[in-house]
């Protein structure tokens, strides 16, 4: 299997699956002498385990991250960053039902149809689980550029939606951390969450969509043609679970109105009086807050009863089982926030530490 390493200068390389003995990853380009807050990293993980309210799913993981390589006295050593996240709490046999059964909408027929094998044990490669590294990464990339800011939160549940722009939230790691759902706005988060109690008790799931704002960046950051910066945030994007759509900026609002409404007129100082570009001009940074909005489809798995087939292409009935998300959001936040970051990183590592500071800021 290909695919399985993200980034250009600063990659990362995952491996394990959602039910095998371990989970993990190495890190490659990592400068040296970066100092790690290790409780940052734990932190970033936390914040996308199982098991952390009653709106997710009761897997009990504490996803404790191991180094096993790269870092010396707390700081990074210039080599290769190896970590391991060991599996505690799978229960395989929550899946025997599934062995010659494709579940609706999931990766089961495509993987088999691809590869000729699958993991039945909670998708095996194919699980969510996977983003535990990417976190990992992500964390560490996240203190390389230190000076960025990469924040997070769900803006909608189904047809609940914040009806206030970012700007006009408490954006602040305190507001969107006090209730369970990650949404800054407490009387939105309020209905949220009662959606997805009503949802999960009807044995059903429910999607949504998160935004994403990006503070302090520099201007200059993307490389054209083929890796502009928005198209390697939106590639990043995409490759969560769950994602099913990706805009910036304006997005498809923006289709709406004219060129003469859409068009963000510059001030002296080079800022705009809006920002319906998001922040990137011709695949590059222009200095402005950039933002975008991820879509995130219901989870697959339900404990409702679905018609589907097995491998020898007969219709049967099946239901999921286990412990599963009835919404994927408010764990998706640190991996959105950590994707974003690894694009960031890749970037750093373009301009070289020097002349990323000394590009001209806002």
């Amino acid at each position: 299997m290909a695919g399985n390493i993200f980034g250009n200068l600063f990659r990362v390389s995952t491996f394990g699956e959602s039910h095998g003995i371990a989970l993990g990853g190495i890190i490659d380009g990592c400068p040296a002498g970066i100092e790690l807050n290790f409780k940052e990293i734990q932190y970033e993980l936390n914040r996308r385990k199982p098991g952390q309210s009653s709106i997710v799913t009761q897997r009990n993981e504490p996803d404790e991250v191991n180094f096993l390589s790269g870092i010396f006295d707390n700081k990074t050593t210039g080599t290769p960053i190896g970590f391991i996240i060991f599996n505690k709490d799978h229960k395989s046999y929550d899946y025997h039902h599934i062995r010659e059964v494709y579940r609706p909408s999931h990766s089961d027929f495509t993987y088999e149809k691809k590869y000729g094998i699958r993991d039945y044990r909670g998708g095996g490669r194919s699980s969510a689980r996977e983003t535990t590294c990417r976190v990992v990464a992500g964390a560490i990339a996240k203190q390389l550029i230190k000076e960025i800011t990469i924040t997070s939160y769900v803006s909608s549940v189904g047809d609940i939606s914040i009806n206030k722009s970012y700007q006009e939230l408490d954006l602040s790691r305190e507001s969107i951390e006090k209730n369970p759902i990650r949404c800054p706005d407490p009387d939105v988060a309020e209905k949220m969450i009662s959606k997805i109690q009503e949802i999960k008790n009807k044995g059903d799931t429910i999607g949504g969509i998160i935004t994403c704002v990006i503070r302090n960046i520099p201007i200059g950051i993307g490389e054209p043609v083929f890796e502009k910066l928005h198209a390697e945030l939106g590639k990043a994007m995409l490759s969560i679970n769950a994602v099913k759509g990706f805009e910036y900026g304006s997005g498809f609002d923006g289709t709406k109105i004219t060129g003469s409404q859409h068009n963000d007129l510059f001030q002296q100082d080079g800022t705009t009086k809006t920002n319906l570009s998001g922040g990137i001009q011709g695949g590059i940074s222009n200095g402005m807050d950039i933002y975008f909005r991820i879509a995130f489809k219901p989870i697959a798995t339900i404990m409702k009863e679905q018609k589907t087939i097995d491998k020898h292409g007969n219709f049967v009935l099946m239901k999921g089982k286990g412990r599963h998300d009835p919404c994927v959001l408010p764990r998706a936040i640190p991996i959105v926030e950590s994707m974003t970051a690894l694009v960031l990183a890749d970037y750093w590592m373009y301009t070289k530490l020097s002349k990323f500071s000394s590009i001209k800021k806002n």
